[in-house]
């Protein structure tokens, strides 16, 4: 298997290996002492986790992917599925040479509940709302009008069909987003996000499962964040057999970019004592 290679940045370093496919992946590394690797949502990056990231670096060493289909990595086989994103998470635990600490965000946080399940060297697990509502076959013909949107260029419109039929995002909430200042890199998500879609429709919406993953697990949500995800994490709550339920109030889904000292420090309490 090729050697990591590193560019040392005045932040960290920048890291680059290939996957047990081949496929390249890029990630981040800051700071120093235990290791923790934080997995980013659909239409993130190596940026998603940066802010909290950031306030953790003075005491562990933190590493944030980018998962297959998003900049820096590669595009990857398609149809993807979860166990492809597992595969790339064990090359890199395995390069880090120790169990690691698994945080993921939304989409990232179903795939650190399949790492778990799978059996790679993680000591604990933190969640931020994994859309687990999200899966199943309904979900093909969602992929198929994306795809076919996005190729037509009407981004916007491609984006409003991801809050409606797969975040289930409120429409006041999506007229306020619509409103919004479009991302520089809608465009180069947007492959990611098909390859997400992917994944999720040929998995399961059932949380019963992940009974199996019995490391403490921190999981984190935001007291205003829309339905079906507060019934999806209650569930999930109940499954779980070493879990912590933190609640944010006065946040949504997005607490990790808005309030990253809250999100940080909650996380470095909860890594304390695992």
């Amino acid at each position: 298997m090729p050697s990591m290679i590193e560019s040392p940045k005045s932040s960290g370093s920048s890291v680059s290996f290939e996957s047990f496919d081949g496929t390249a992946i890029g990630c981040r590394r800051i700071g120093s002492g235990p290791p923790v690797v934080m997995v980013h949502g659909s239409g993130g990056g190596t940026h998603s986790w940066e802010p909290v990231a950031e306030r953790l670096a003075d005491r562990f060493e933190v590493w944030t992917p980018a998962r297959r289909g998003y900049a820096p990595s590669g595009a990857g086989r398609s149809p993807k599925r979860f166990a492809d994103e597992v595969g790339d998470l064990k090359a890199l635990i395995d390069r880090i040479g120790r169990p690691v600490h698994l945080a993921g965000m939304s989409y990232g946080a179903t795939v650190a509940l399949h790492a778990a399940a799978a059996g790679l060297p993680v000591q604990s697990l933190v969640l931020w709302e994994p859309p687990l509502y999200a899966a199943g076959q309904e979900l093909a013909p969602v992929l198929a009008r994306f795809e076919e949107l996005t190729a037509r260029g009407e981004r916007r419109r491609a984006d409003r069909l991801l809050g409606e039929e797969v975040a289930r995002v409120p429409a006041a909430l999506l007229d306020l987003m619509d409103a919004g200042e479009a991302a520089d890199d809608e465009a180069a998500d947007a492959s990611g996000w098909c390859r997400d879609l992917e994944s999720m429709a040929a998995d399961t919406a059932d949380v019963e499962r992940w009974s199996a993953v019995t490391v403490p697990v921190l999981l984190m949500r935001g007291a205003d964040t829309w339905q079906p995800m507060p019934r999806t994490l209650d569930r999930l709550a109940t499954a779980l057999p070493r879990v912590t339920l933190t609640t944010f109030p006065g946040q949504m889904h997005f607490a990790p970019s808005t309030v990253p000292d809250a999100v940080a420090a909650e996380i470095a309490r909860f890594l304390a004592h695992t």
